[in-house]
């Protein structure tokens, strides 16, 4: 039953830009950091990075609000290899509002469907947001 649990519509606009992003030439990491916005009850873009690291996007990221960020990595694999794997991350951090996290948890799988992304990850503490951590991860796709 929940996984068609929709609270919250994804903004035309930010399907356009996901769908632009999805399909980037460039080989730097990049991300798009997203929010529902409360009154319309829609996901709408807060903001875009280019050349961003997980420690960087780590900052900028609220301390008590929850947050979907789709990552564009660069994954240089042990044996040299290189590969851009997009990720889906849903930050919500301990300390968020209980309607807040529930409006989040309820959207989560919709924008997932919208972005077309199977590296979907959840994290409670944003301080466990860096490389090491999604290199973990995506351990789990080889």
């Amino acid at each position: 039953m929940s996984s068609t649990l929709v609270v919250c519509e994804v903004d035309e606009s930010l399907k356009e830009k996901l769908t632009k992003f999805r399909f980037r030439k460039e080989t730097n990491n990049a991300a798009i950091l997203m929010k529902i916005d409360m009154e319309k009850q829609l996901v709408i873009l807060e903001e875009e990075y280019e050349d961003i690291s997980l420690d960087d996007l780590r900052e900028e990221l609220p301390e008590r609000q929850p947050r979907f960020i789709v990552y564009s990595y660069k994954y240089v694999h042990d044996d040299g290899r290189v590969s851009y794997p997009l990720c889906f991350i849903f930050s919500s951090p301990m300390g968020c509002k209980p309607e807040q996290q529930m409006m989040y948890a309820g959207s989560k799988n919709r924008l997932v469907q919208v972005v077309e992304l199977t590296k979907v990850f959840e994290t409670r503490n944003t301080d466990d947001l860096n490389e090491e951590w999604l290199k973990k991860q995506l351990a789990f796709f080889r």
